[in-house]
C-alpha cells in the first residue's frame, strides 16, 4: 500500500530553492543561497551556505532574514554578500573561517547588485541617486519629507513592473574601498547603468547605458544602448559601441584586450536571438563570433519556482573559451564557444533546466539545475570523467511524502511542416482504460520556451485527476530566429492556430483525453493568447486567464513597456494603425465567448496592468457571460514565481478550484 500522497498548493510552504553557486579560489568550498517560506507564511527567508566539493559538510554560514548574493574575495579570505540593514540591502562581509558579519556600506538607498575589484581592496557598486551631483555624503543628509507630494512625470518611462513609479533617481557606480573605507561616485548623469565590469587590472571600469546624444534625444525612445570605458576613478569617459546593440551580459576577456557583450542587432526586433559580440578596448570594429548558431544564448525556460536566474559569461581558464548558457528544445545548457571562433561544443546539457553555474579551481563545473520532477539541486559536474555529484537534496523530505506525474516528450509536424515539441502529464491514479479531462498550458514571453523543468501548477493540475499538456508553438525561444520570429505581426495568427493543432494531436494520439472536457490557461502572453482563443473557438469547456493582455489599444499607454511592445510585436500604434491593434484584440471578439472564464490579475502589475483584466471582466459580465474576477493586493507581474507565498498558494487554488467547478473529473 503506498503512503505517498498528492502534492497540494500548501506544499509551496516547505520547500526550498538553491541558488547562487560561488565557489572559494581558496580552497574550493561552494557558498550557495537556501531560500524558503518564511515561517508564518508572510514572505521569504534566505540565508548562506557553505558545502564541499564532494558535498560533505553542508553547513548554515549566515543567518541573516534574507541574506542573498554570495561572492568570494579574490584571495578567498572573506565572503561578501547583501543583507537588509533597515529598509535597504548593504553589502557585508564575512571571514571564510567563519565569526561575526560586519557591514560594509551604508548607502542612503542600498546597494543593487556589486562586484569585488581583481586585487580585492575594493568593490564596485551599483546604487541609486537622486540626480547626478549628489555624493554619499549628500545622500546621508537627505530627510524625508512628512507632507504628502504630487508626482511630475516628465519621460516615457516613468514606472516599472516590480519597481513601481520612477522615483527620479538613476542607477550608478560607486568604487568602495576597504583601505580608505569611503566611496567615490565614478558614474553620473542622467541615465542608468545596467550591466558593468572591472577590467583584469582593475584599473578601468566599463558598463552599459542609454545616454542621450544627437541622434536621439530621448533615450526612452531608444531599444538599444551602448557600451563604455572609464577610469576607476571616474575619469576619461568613452564610448566603444555604436548604438546599434541592444546589449546585455558583458565581462572582460582574461587579456583585458577585448570586452565579451551577449547582444541582439534586433534585426527581427524582441525575437532577435542573442550573439556573441567582441568589443576591442582601445578601439575598432566588433566582432561576432559563432554568428552561424541558430540558438538563443542565454537561460529563457519558464518556471514557477523561480524568475530571472541566469549566469553571466565565464571564461575557462586559459582564457581562450567562454562558457554561456543556451536554450534548445526545452533544455537549458551550457556550452564552451572558442574565442577565435573555430568550435563550440555543448560541457554540461541533459532534459534539464541549468539555471546557474560556477567554474571551479580545476575548471570543472558545479550547476544549479532543475528537470521536470525537482525544483533545482546544487550539482558538481567533472570534465574530464563526465561524472556527475549530487551535492543537495534540499526538498528530499517533502518529495518522500508525495507522488508526482513525470511529462512525457512529445513531436508533432504542424500543417505547414514545422515540428513543433510538446510534453504531456497523466493525471495522478491514471487508469488505463478510461477517459480523463485535459488542460491546455500556454507559457508568456511570448519570447520563453516551456522544458524540462518543475511546475508546481502542472503537478496539482494532475493531482486534481487533469491530464496536463503544454507546447512550444511559434512565437517562443528555443528553435531558432524564424520559429521565434514568426508571431511578430501576427499574434493570434500562426501561434493559435500550432496551439490548436496540438490540441488536435493529442486528441488523435493520446486515447485516454477526452476532448469533451477541456480546459486552457496561461499568463501573461499565455493569458492573451487564453483570451484569443475563447473567443474563437468553443472546444474548452473553462478557462483561466492570467495577467493578461485583452486589449493593444490601451496596453500602449498603460504597460510599462506598452509604446514599444506594442510597435514591436503587434506593428503598429494607435493613431495610425487602430484597426490592426483592435484587431489582435481578444476584447474585439467577447461577444463570442461562451466559456466559463476566470480572470487573475495583480494589482500592481505594470507589465499587464490589471485595467487589461478589468476590461475583459466588466465586458463579459455586461453580456451577460459567466466571468469571475480575483484581484492580488500588493503583487506584480511575478506573482506566480516570486510573489507572496500567501498570495501564490491562493493563486494555484483558485485555478484547481475553477477547472473543478466547471470541468467534471
Amino acid at each position: 500500500m503506498s503512503t505517498t500522497r498528492t502534492i497540494t498548493a500548501e506544499d509551496l510552504h516547505q520547500m526550498h530553492w538553491v541558488s547562487d553557486p560561488d565557489v572559494s579560489p581558496l580552497n574550493g568550498t561552494i557558498a550557495y543561497i537556501l531560500k524558503s517560506v518564511a515561517a508564518k507564511h508572510d514572505g521569504y527567508q534566505s540565508h548562506i551556505r557553505l558545502i564541499h566539493p564532494d558535498g560533505t559538510g553542508d553547513i548554515p554560514f549566515t543567518a541573516g532574514e534574507e541574506d542573498s548574493s554570495p561572492a568570494w574575495s579574490p584571495d578567498g579570505s572573506k565572503l561578501a554578500f547583501l543583507r537588509k540593514k533597515g529598509d535597504a540591502r548593504q553589502v557585508w562581509t564575512i571571514p571564510a573561517h567563519g565569526g561575526e558579519a560586519a557591514s560594509v556600506t551604508d548607502f542612503k538607498h542600498g546597494v543593487g547588485t556589486f562586484k569585488w575589484s581583481p586585487d580585492g581592496q575594493s568593490l564596485l557598486i551599483k546604487t541609486s541617486v537622486s540626480n547626478e551631483k549628489e555624493t554619499q555624503d549628500e545622500l546621508d543628509k537627505l530627510e524625508k519629507s512628512t507632507l504628502p507630494e504630487e508626482t511630475i512625470i516628465n519621460r516615457m518611462k516613468y514606472k516599472a513592473d516590480g519597481g513601481g513609479l520612477w522615483n527620479g533617481r538613476r542607477s550608478h557606480l560607486f568604487n568602495y574601498s576597504f583601505i580608505k573605507n569611503e566611496s567615490i561616485q565614478i558614474t553620473s548623469g542622467e541615465f542608468d547603468v545596467a550591466s558593468f565590469a572591472w577590467s583584469p587590472d582593475g584599473q578601468h571600469v566599463t558598463f552599459t547605458a542609454t545616454i542621450q546624444d544627437d541622434n536621439q534625444p530621448d533615450p526612452d525612445l531608444r531599444l538599444t544602448d551602448d557600451l563604455y570605458i572609464i577610469d576607476h576613478t571616474g575619469d576619461h569617459r568613452r564610448q566603444l559601441s555604436t548604438g546599434k546593440l541592444s546589449i546585455g551580459s558583458i565581462t572582460y576577456t582574461p587579456d583585458g584586450q577585448s570586452i565579451l557583450a551577449l547582444a541582439d542587432d534586433l534585426s527581427c526586433g524582441f525575437a532577435t536571438l542573442t550573439r556573441i559580440y567582441l568589443f576591442p578596448v582601445h578601439g575598432g570594429d566588433n566582432r561576432i563570433i559563432h554568428n552561424q548558431l541558430d540558438v538563443q544564448l542565454g537561460h529563457c525556460c519558464v518556471s514557477d519556482m523561480r524568475s530571472g536566474a541566469a549566469t553571466a559569461p565565464t571564461f575557462s581558464s586559459d582564457g581562450k573559451s567562454v562558457f554561456i548558457q543556451f536554450s534548445k528544445d526545452g533544455n537549458v545548457s551550457i556550452a564552451r564557444f572558442a574565442l577565435d571562433g573555430s568550435e563550440h561544443h555543448t560541457i554540461v546539457g541533459g532534459d534539464r533546466e541549468v539555471y546557474q553555474f560556477a567554474l571551479t579551481r580545476e575548471g570543472n563545473f558545479v550547476i544549479a539545475a532543475a528537470d521536470m520532477l525537482h525544483p533545482g539541486d546544487l550539482f558538481t559536474y567533472d570534465v574530464t570523467t563526465k561524472a556527475e555529484t549530487r551535492l543537495t537534496n534540499c526538498n528530499a523530505t517533502l518529495w518522500n511524502e508525495i507522488e508526482l506525474s513525470k511529462p512525457e516528450v512529445f513531436q508533432f509536424t504542424a500543417s505547414d511542416g514545422i515540428s513543433i515539441q510538446g510534453w504531456i502529464m497523466k493525471p495522478i491514479g491514471f487508469q488505463e482504460g478510461t477517459k480523463v479531462p485535459a488542460i491546455l498550458e500556454i507559457h508568456g514571453g511570448p519570447q520563453a520556451m516551456y522544458g524540462h523543468t518543475f511546475m508546481q501548477e502542472f503537478q496539482l493540475l494532475a493531482a486534481a485527476g487533469y491530464a496536463v499538456f503544454y507546447t512550444n508553438p511559434r512565437g517562443g525561444h528555443g528553435y531558432g530566429q524564424e520559429h521565434v520570429n514568426t508571431v511578430r505581426g501576427d499574434y493570434g495568427g500562426r501561434d493559435y492556430q500550432d496551439l490548436m493543432e496540438a490540441t488536435d494531436y493529442v486528441l488523435s494520439t493520446y486515447s485516454y483525453v477526452d476532448e469533451s472536457r477541456l480546459g486552457v490557461t496561461g499568463g501573461s502572453y499565455g493569458g492573451f493568447m487564453t483570451n484569443w482563443i475563447v473567443g474563437h473557438t468553443h472546444r474548452f469547456k473553462a478557462a483561466v486567464t492570467q495577467r493578461s493582455i485583452a486589449n493593444w489599444i490601451s496596453f500602449y499607454g498603460v504597460s510599462d513597456i506598452g509604446y514599444y511592445f506594442t510597435e514591436d510585436q503587434i506593428w503598429g500604434n494607435p493613431w495610425n494603425d487602430l484597426e490592426k491593434l483592435w484587431k489582435h484584440s481578444p476584447i474585439a471578439y467577447v461577444e463570442q465567448v461562451d466559456t466559463p472564464l476566470l480572470i487573475l490579475h495583480s494589482e500592481q502589475d505594470l507589465r499587464c496592468p490589471i485595467e487589461q483584466g478589468e476590461q475583459l471582466f466588466i465586458t463579459l459580465k455586461r453580456l451577460g457571460k459567466e466571468a469571475q474576477f480575483i484581484r492580488f493586493p500588493g503583487s506584480d507581474h511575478n506573482l506566480s514565481r516570486t510573489g507572496h507565498p500567501h498570495l501564490r498558494v491562493r493563486r494555484l487554488t483558485h485555478i484547481v478550484r475553477w477547472f473543478e467547478e466547471h470541468i467534471e473529473i
